[in-house]
Order: structure tokens, then sequence, then C-alpha cells
């Protein structure tokens, strides 16, 4: 399958033929077709057997070290350069930040217990395939009554936060990511399409306007199919 002696979509030999063939106990074959499934190589279907897997496009998100404060979506302009069409489905609310949200934006408890960041989450797809996960956290004492209150309405929907943040005299100077990898939650694996328990990219992405936190992010891709690209001038000494 890796080698490619079996194409996608070929079903596989039945369990006892594979046993006979490599002289091994079915149990053998079983728990490495268990194996193969677990990796992606293969996929079972009921009834009908164990079929090769197609091999998923990777996609790439490249990471800049130097970030232009231009209009337009990010994500959009980095699908385009791979020939994808990108899009976004969202959904904006204001809470109450969690104590590791409200730690991450060095936000105050606050003594009214009112919301104090908006929510926005996202689902990114490429070429109509849900791909990408957001949850993106700005604090309402910045944004409030602004016109980049809502992150996807007004005359700045659809721009990234380094634009929208420059719009109310807010520039963003810095940012940092920290990247890990872990199994999907159920939730996660239903809205990327993939197996329960698959492994996921992490992403926890802060930007900076002189130090302060200005919006937080935490963002799920599917391992199989991403790549995280960082790139970045080398400075003096």
């Amino acid at each position: 399958m890796v080698t490619g002696e079996l194409p996608a979509g070929a079903r596989l030999p039945a369990r006892q033929d594979l046993a006979a063939e490599h002289g091994v106990a079915e149990g053998v074959i079983r728990e490495a077709i268990r194996q193969l499934a677990q990796e992606g190589h293969v996929v079972s279907r009921p009834g009908a057997g164990v079929f090769v897997r197609e091999r998923p496009m990777v996609r790439r998100i490249p990471r800049s070290w130097h970030r232009e404060r231009r209009a337009g979506s990010p994500f959009f302009a980095s699908m385009l350069e791979q020939g994808m069409a990108g899009s976004w489905d969202y959904e904006s609310s204001t809470v109450r930040a969690s104590p590791e949200i409200r730690a991450r934006l060095a936000l105050d408890e606050p003594e009214d217990g009112r919301d104090d960041v908006m929510h926005t989450r996202y689902v990114f797809r490429a070429d109509q395939t849900a791909w990408m996960l957001s949850d993106s956290y700005e604090p309402l004492y910045l944004t409030k009554g602004t016109i980049i209150a809502l992150p996807e309405d007004g005359p700045l929907a659809g721009c990234g936060v380094t634009h929208r943040m420059v719009e109310i005299g807010v520039i963003v100077d810095d940012w940092v990511e920290d990247v890990g990898a872990r199994a999907a939650l159920p939730g996660e694996a239903k809205l990327l399409g993939i197996s329960p328990g698959g492994i996921v990219l992490t992403v926890e992405r802060t930007y900076l306007a002189e130090g302060r936190p200005v919006e937080v992010a935490d963002i799920v891709v599917p391992a199989e199919t991403s790549r995280l690209g960082y790139s970045g001038p080398v400075g003096e000494s």
C-alpha cells in the first residue's frame, strides 16, 4: 500500500488467504490490518471488506515571522497560492473567559462577572472540505463598541487580526505559536471528517501589541493532511 503495489481502492485479500500466504496466524493478520487502519492506509467497509485508502491531499499552512498588515484573509490567500478555494463558517458570541484564556490574554477577573471576550469559532474549508478548526478570543475592553467588535461582520469582515487591529489604533508587533499534537476530540473528528481518536496538530497562537496580548487562538488541523511551514530572516548576532 505504501509502496503502491496495491492501488487506491483495491480490496485486500481475505485474512485467511493472507495468513496462508505469509505463514502466520490469522490473529497476526488481524492486528496488522488494525494497525494499517489506525495509520490511515486502509479503510474497512462492513460487508464488503478492507480497501486501500486514497492518499489524502496534504495542505500547507505557511507561518512567516514577518506578516503584512494587509486587508484580506491570510487563510484565503494561502489556499489560493496552493491552487485551492478557501472558505469558512463562523459563529461569534461574547463569553466570560475561562481561567486559561484569561491567563493567556492577561485579563483580570471581572468584578461584575460579565462577559469579557469575543469568542469566534471557525471551521475553515479547502475546496469545500473542512480542514482547520479555530477558536479565537479577543478582549472586549479593546474591541467593544468599535468597528471590529465582530470579527466577521462590518467593513473589515474577513480581514486578518493585524489589519483589523490597526483600524482601532492597535499595532500588532509580535506573535507566538506553540505547536503540539494529540488525539482528536470526538466533536473535532466529526467536523474534520477523520477517524475518532485520529492525530491532530494543535497551534496555540497569541498576537501581541507592545507585549500586551490582543488575541489568542487555538487551531486544530489533521496531522495526516497538514504541514506547518515556518520561515523568517536570519538577523544580526
